[in-house]
């Protein structure tokens, strides 16, 4: 297979050197990005060659020209949730593959969700082609453990809480761990979740939980939306209930809030010295760029999905999770985890669209194809994943 990979931040660089490594696989391999020099630095680390250019991913014309002089069979896009649309529109027109690890969202609106990509479902299956998308971690990994436990462990579920912890420390006072507009803009919106058949809403990080993580043990963490929420209700049968929360550390909630309540979080333009800045742009000029914080990352990630059901009448508690070491990934790609386990999925699912075991015309999200393949590749390429049963826990209890 033949790919082209649009994105040269952290994930974009795990994804070019995972395919590198599984030449086997991927004969051709073309990375692209508005920033050529970080191309060339990630080229520089691949242990095969690979071949790169400059692109403005948000025109599509432009993306069409890529496309057609380097014939791919498929598009991995880690470029900005911003520009997924786009990149969709030139693989439509081009007749090539697409595949993403985070749904679309809208430049002036702190807003994502799945509508915008599903519209396209009739007109990719028209062109005969393939979207797959989310196929990151969470959402992605997540995703999949959920249609594991659904086709292996459980007859019947009823209830999920996508549990989402990194326990790593990079030495910065405040940084984020991957782009931080996307990252700010996720955290900072109305909490959101599903329960009896509706969703709920909370004041944004107002809800916080005890959970106890594998390898890293107990954590508060508190309550988000989160994209993967949307996309199961509709592919998980009998859900009564599904919640995702994530850990943050005081001193990263404190510096959240001053900034919040200064105005640096705004996404609507102000006006400064006769110009237009939107503040959370100029934010992220100001903050650390989330690839260089792996040098001196130490600590884990610890992301799963907690699920409970019925199995034969009786009931059940599961959790299946995997866990991430920043420092393994720095030795291995020069990555931390979060983009470790943002890229290798997307890896694992591309080898799988290569193969033939992940086909379709149409768009996908990753819960509703095979997850046996999926997991086998996912170890397989450095992300090994377990299943523990659980008693009855804690979960509910406020921090």
């Amino acid at each position: 297979m033949d790919v082209l990979i649009i994105g040269a931040g952290g994930a974009g660089s795990v994804v070019a050197q995972k395919c590198a490594k599984n030449r086997d696989i991927f004969r051709h391999i073309h990375l692209a990005s508005r920033t050529l020099s970080k191309c060339q630095r990630i080229q520089q680390r691949c242990q095969s060659e690979i071949t790169i250019s400059q692109l403005d991913a948000d025109c599509v014309a432009d993306t069409i020209t890529l496309i057609e002089e380097i014939q791919p069979q498929l598009v991995i896009n880690v470029a900005l949730p911003y520009q997924d649309l786009a990149i969709m529109d030139a693989c439509l027109a081009t007749g090539v593959n697409y595949m993403d690890t985070a749904n679309y969202e809208p430049r002036d609106v702190a807003k994502f969700e799945y509508s915008w990509q599903w519209a396209y479902q009739e007109r990719f299956q028209a062109k005969g082609i393939q979207a797959i998308l989310g196929c990151g971690f969470d959402p992605g990994v997540t995703n999949v453990f959920c249609a594991y436990a659904q086709k292996h462990l459980f007859d019947e579920i009823h209830a999920i809480d996508i549990v989402d912890c990194n326990a790593g420390d990079h030495g910065q006072a405040f940084a984020t761990n991957f782009n931080p507009e996307i990252n700010i803009r996720e955290i900072t919106q109305r909490g959101r979740y599903w329960e009896a058949g509706e969703w709920k809403e909370v004041e944004p990080l107002s809800v916080s939980r005890i959970v106890d993580y594998p390898e890293v043990g107990l954590r508060k963490s508190y309550l988000l939306y989160h994209e993967e929420l949307e996309s199961l209700v509709q592919h998980i049968r009998g859900l009564k209930r599904i919640r995702f929360w994530m850990t943050f550390g005081d001193e990263y909630i404190q510096h959240l809030q001053v900034l919040q309540n200064v105005g640096m979080t705004r996404i609507e333009p102000v006006e400064h010295q006769g110009m237009k800045i939107v503040p959370l742009e100029f934010l992220k000029t100001l903050l650390p760029e989330p690839s260089s914080l792996a040098e001196t990352y130490t600590g884990k990630t610890s992301i799963g999905c907690i699920i409970e059901g019925q199995q034969d009448g009786q009931s059940k508690r599961v959790m299946l999770y995997n866990v991430c070491d920043h420092a393994h990934c720095h030795q291995e790609v020069g990555g931390q985890a979060i983009s470790y386990t943002t890229g290798v999925p997307a890896v694992a699912g591309a080898i799988l669209m290569a193969r033939g075991q992940w086909q379709g015309q149409g768009v996908f999200n990753v819960e509703e194809l095979d997850p046996d393949p999926f997991l086998a590749e996912l170890s397989k390429q450095g992300l090994p994943w377990h299943i523990k049963d659980l008693q009855e826990g804690n979960l509910d209890s406020v921090a």
